[in-house]
């Protein structure tokens, strides 16, 4: 139901499978379904190349997330993460890099819960639901 995957990266942390079952219940939490969820680990580069290519962007960014999903009560998605980005905002916003991996993990399972990012207020309400399941997750 939930994968990780590594591309063009050396990576790997810690408590995996108790993070695949938090994600499960976050899910729940939001009364949504969810089917099939892959996090694919990459580099800055390879998350570009995705970026470009699927989204017409020039950018570097943390996540993107894709909801695959062919019925509403059944979520697919795929989330690729890039861990050179994790790392710089980390060191920017002065949070330990645990912390802001599960933050941008739980903010692409929130997308696809169906929440936004684009105005101040889908911002803010993004921003409280990571606060809150990293608080519930992170001891």
């Amino acid at each position: 139901m939930i994968q990780f995957f590594y591309n063009d990266i050396t990576f790997t942390f810690k408590r995996r499978n108790e993070l695949k079952v938090f994600i499960k219940q976050l899910f729940i939490k939001e009364n949504k379904t969810l089917q099939q969820l892959t996090y694919v680990f990459c580099t800055d580069e390879y998350l570009l190349g995705i970026n470009q290519s699927a989204l017409n962007h020039n950018y570097y960014t943390d996540i993107i997330t894709f909801d695959l999903s062919e019925q509403k009560n059944a979520t697919i998605g795929e989330i690729y993460i890039s861990i050179e980005r994790v790392k710089d905002n980390a060191a920017t916003y002065k949070v330990n890099f645990n912390e802001e991996l599960h933050r941008v993990i739980f903010h692409g399972a929130l997308h696809l819960c169906g929440y936004k990012d684009k105005t101040k207020e889908e911002i803010a309400t993004m921003r409280k639901k990571e606060q809150q399941y990293l608080s519930q997750y992170i001891k």
